[in-house]
């Protein structure tokens, strides 16, 4: 879908493919996730140099990123295929019910409807088009409408074309999948009535408002935005290997990473002289487009600015004559008071290869500054060494971290987020919008609600509900007769 195509079509196709995918056995749509990892992974050489040329990414991270997307997409074809996912539960009538005669009650989940999902710019494969949001949504069985970024049009178009192919070949409702660009479409469809939820990745600004939008609609509805976040690491120490991880963190993809290390604090005795030659050997890389580059000079240009920073490595910026922006690490160091006294200049994220070091004279003070500097994190980090783990000093602050971040990490750094069963990746507001998770199998559970069926003829249940239960569903079954035994477990 072009700009000037009529968003009213896209929203009707989906709407009418919603009940024909979501009745779809979890098998059924299981095959069809392989077969949209499976035509990825044979579009690589064609989908990989798009990508390079519109991003600036390097081949080497695209290559990954693609087999990161298809496997992605394999595993939530394994978490659904038995259907445990559902959570069909079935409570069969008992007069002798111990609180009152109890009715045949049966519950599952069920899918929300149309998703649109907007496509985040810095992850062109696995937070795209085909990427987590996207798979998540048809893993549950709701038809999914990608709002294309503009940084990467033409990586958006093949992809797509190359999921809705892989789709109907596998027998899916036609208006599964489709893709629209411009943002007047996207707006007008997290209007639309037709649309159920919305998915978001990109930049604080953006998803506060889109975030507004669906929460101000006649019928609200859900809508799960990954923002920004900072992503604070907290060392007891700061030798030379822990520094250059460091800065490897933050330059890593040019600093683009929606988990890049924004502050490292570390003891105030603590040397980072190493710091400048760490960052002086990264070779400079292409920021996405123009856009980000213009933001993150702006940025950098703030935390240089601001009073009592301590320079470790300048960093450099150059814009070519196609207005794209290239940079290499700047890295500062502060002390906490200055923090605390120039936080309107310091502590925005940096969407780039730039990160702050804060110097701090008291560890038992960190839970605190934390809990008032940091509300809402992707990630946080702890850097210690085994016997300050082992015993229970860093609990306090490993409690605060854990109140407001939705991965904390013990050694190691926070970008890199592995697409696990157990993975989360979301974190209080203003890292998201929604509780939930944009990577991982519990992804899922964004996109299904809950549906009880009271009294119902098994003609009219949904197929994982009924006696038969032709689809072999887990089922978990509440006999009659089972309430007078409550509480004799803990006997």
């Amino acid at each position: 879908m072009t700009e000037n195509q009529n968003f009213e079509e896209v929203a009707a196709a989906a709407a009418a493919a919603a009940r024909p995918f979501a009745r779809t056995s979890p098998r059924e749509r299981a095959a069809a996730l392989v077969a949209v990892a499976d035509a990825l992974d044979a579009a690589g050489g064609e989908l990989i140099p798009i990508g390079m040329r519109e991003t600036g990414l390097a081949e080497a991270r695209l290559t990954g990123e693609l087999r990161r997307t298809s496997w992605q997409l394999r595993l939530f074809a394994d978490t659904i295929v038995d259907g445990g996912y559902l959570d069909a539960r079935i409570d069969l009538a008992d007069p002798e019910y111990v609180i009152g005669p109890r009715p045949d009650v049966r519950r599952m989940l069920e899918p929300v409807g149309p998703v649109l999902n907007f496509a985040a710019s810095n992850f062109p494969f696995a937070f795209s088009v085909a990427g987590g949001d996207s798979a998540a949504a048809l893993a549950a069985g709701c038809p999914v409408i990608v709002k294309a970024h503009s940084g990467h049009p033409e990586l958006s178009r093949a992809t797509a074309a190359v999921v809705i192919d892989a789709l109907e070949g596998a027998g899916m409702p036609k208006g599964t999948f489709q893709l629209i660009s411009g943002q007047e479409n996207g707006v007008a469809l997290l209007k639309d009535e037709r649309i159920r939820a919305g998915a978001f990745t990109g930049s604080t600004h953006v998803g506060r408002m889109l975030a507004d939008i669906a929460a101000s609609r006649p019928v609200p509805i859900p809508f799960y935005g990954e923002l920004g976040s900072v992503n604070p690491v907290y060392a007891t120490y700061a030798d030379a290997a822990l520094l250059d991880g460091f800065v490897a963190s933050v330059a890593g993809s040019a600093g683009q990473l929606c988990t890049k290390p924004g502050f490292l604090f570390v003891p105030a005795d603590a040397d980072l002289s190493s710091v400048g030659g760490a960052a002086s050997a990264v070779a400079e890389h292409r920021l996405l487009n123009p856009g980000i580059g213009r933001a993150f000079t702006q940025r950098r240009g703030d935390v240089l600015g601001a009073e009592g920073v301590d320079v470790l490595s300048q960093g450099e910026v150059r814009v070519d004559d196609d207005g794209q922006t290239f940079a290499t690490p700047t890295v500062v160091a502060v002390d906490v008071d200055t923090l605390l006294a120039d936080r309107e200049a310091l502590l925005e994220e940096s969407f780039g290869p730039l990160s702050v070091v804060v110097r701090y004279q008291d560890r038992d003070a960190l839970p605190a500054l934390h809990a008032e500097l940091f509300p809402g994190n992707l990630t946080s980090t702890v850097h210690a060494r085994e016997s300050e783990l082992e015993d229970g000093s860093l609990a306090e602050l490993v409690d605060a971290l854990a109140e407001t971040s939705g991965r904390v990490l013990f050694g190691g750094w926070p970008t890199g987020v592995s697409v696990t069963p157990a993975m989360q990746h979301g974190g209080p507001y203003p890292a998201t919008t929604s509780d939930g998770t944009s990577v991982g199998t519990a992804a899922i559970t964004r996109f299904l609600r809950g549906v009880a069926y009271q009294g119902a003829p098994q003609e009219l249940l949904p197929v994982p509900l009924q006696d038969a239960n032709p689809w072999g569903v887990p089922q978990s079954i509440s006999r009659a007769g089972n309430s007078t035994s409550w509480g004799a477990s803990v006997r």
